[in-house]
């Protein structure tokens, strides 16, 4: 019976995080919803729920936000070196990698 706590524990956090990933893809549904009537504030809204539920889920797995931060901070830097599309066409890795840096 001692063992019940933390089972108890484990199963409500397995709970929670199959409930975020669910979210992460409510808010996908939502971000198309909003990109198809073309509202800018409810895109904008998606996106950040969006970003909300993709940090919360990765603390839950385990991830810090600062580690998350600088993993996201690693593949803008390999995606400039490597020439993405985005770079070389707009600058938005260089751009989203400044922002990043500045926070």
């Amino acid at each position: 019976m001692s063992n019940a706590p933390k089972e108890l524990d484990v199963a409500k956090r397995a709970k929670v995080i199959e409930w975020l990933k669910t979210e992460v893809i409510d808010q996908v549904s939502r971000l198309f919803k909003a990109l198809w009537e073309g509202s800018t504030v409810r895109v904008g809204d998606s996106l950040a729920s969006l970003m909300m539920s993709s940090y919360i889920l990765g603390r839950r797995l385990g991830i810090p936000y600062r580690e998350l931060d600088d993993l996201l901070l690693e593949k803008l830097r390999k995606h400039k070196q490597e020439g993405h599309q985005l770079e070389e066409s707009y600058k938005d890795i260089s751009a989203l990698e400044e922002h990043m840096r500045k926070r």
